[in-house]
């Protein structure tokens, strides 16, 4: 097994990166005196003011301290006994959380198949034949994911289309935004454009995959949900303590577009590798290359070559296809060596 002290450079995961210095920085200047704990401090003041100029002075953010935490406590408040959410078959909440909304929630996943991870208006209509018949779990939420789990992102207008319909059937709208910086970077728009502007009723903000320790928010833009997450959020014990630490994260991010900055580099850096895998044979491109992913599809021998030197991941392993994540912190230097590596194991002089 590949130690840090063996490989190079990981294109795993976005959570095997560090922490961006200056969130260090905001870190260690919060590390000074007492403040108030449960989020009484004034770097939670400053936070909250973040959220409502950014997506609007309706707007309610809530640290937390993880991802899959942020989708439970966001979701709560949208659902009732009976309910269930209609999502992508690649959606986070469906594969890579344990269960924890069946479980945690209680809730029914109506999971649909899709070709690029994305929902489309028919998806959400294709479900609501169920609605009032008391022997079918009753679909209340649509949650999407912005990055999705394929690195492909939504357009304003598809989320809009998707909130319309959603709406339009009584139904609110989640945003798995784990990725939602790489996401608005790659889309050339703002935060608030993806989200207050086209219809989302709650969504997370990631911040740990974009340069934080362990910092999440959720943001509620729907204000009759509001009121309930602060009991949630303690019930599904997500309230830190010395929350003055997650929220001086989050505003690090916030301020100065460092959010904007982490995302978009680790983008290029990701087209970057795709860019040098394009013409090499043997290798196909997945799914477009529209985040800080690239899903390839190569010879197993490869594969196994390049395991011996670097983490990554297996996507579909009997297609032979994996994934490769960048970061913040990813560099030219480290994609180019990684190239190197990835003709040598194709044996291409």
């Amino acid at each position: 097994m590949l130690t840090d002290s063996t490989y190079p450079k990981s294109f795993a995961s976005d959570n095997h990166a560090g922490v961006h210095p200056t969130i260090l920085e905001a870190m260690t200047a919060a590390n000074h005196g007492d403040a108030p704990a449960y989020g009484g401090d004034r770097w939670t003041s400053t936070f909250e003011h973040h959220i409502k100029d950014l997506f609007g002075p309706k707007a309610e953010g809530f640290a937390v301290l993880n991802g899959a935490g942020a989708n439970m406590v966001g979701l709560a408040p949208m659902l009732g006994r009976y309910d269930a959410i209609v999502c992508a078959d690649t959606a986070h909440i469906a594969t890579h959380e344990t269960g924890a909304a069946e479980r945690l929630l209680g809730t029914k996943l109506l999971t649909t198949p899709t070709a690029d991870g994305k929902l489309r208006p028919q998806d959400i209509t294709a479900r609501l034949s169920t609605l009032g018949s008391h022997h079918e779990p009753q679909p209340r939420v649509v949650s999407v994911s912005q990055v999705t789990e394929l690195g492909t992102c939504y357009s304003p207008e598809e989320i809009a289309a998707l909130a319309d319909t959603a709406h339009t059937a009584g139904l609110l709208l989640h945003m798995d935004g784990a990725r939602l910086a790489n996401a608005a970077a790659h889309l050339n728009t703002t935060l608030g454009a993806i989200t207050t502007e086209v219809g989302v009723d709650i969504f997370s903000f990631g911040g740990t995959k974009n340069g934080a320790l362990a910092a999440e928010a959720v943001i509620v833009l729907s204000p009759s949900l509001a009121h309930a997450i602060p009991f949630l959020r303690r019930q599904s014990l997500q309230l830190a303590s010395k929350m003055r630490f997650i929220s001086a994260q989050l505003s690090a991010l916030l301020t100065d577009d460092l959010w904007h900055h982490n995302a978009t580099h680790a983008n290029q850096m990701a087209t970057r590798l795709a860019n040098g895998i394009t013409d090499l044979p043997g290798i196909t491109i997945a799914y477009p290359v529209q985040s800080n992913a690239v899903f390839a599809t190569l010879p197993k021998a490869a594969t196994a070559a390049l395991l011996n030197r670097y983490l990554f991941h297996h996507w579909d392993e009997a297609a032979g296809t994996v994934r490769w994540m960048t970061a913040f912190d990813t560099t030219p230097d480290h994609v180019d060596d990684f190239l190197d590596d990835i003709r040598k194991s194709l044996v291409i002089p």
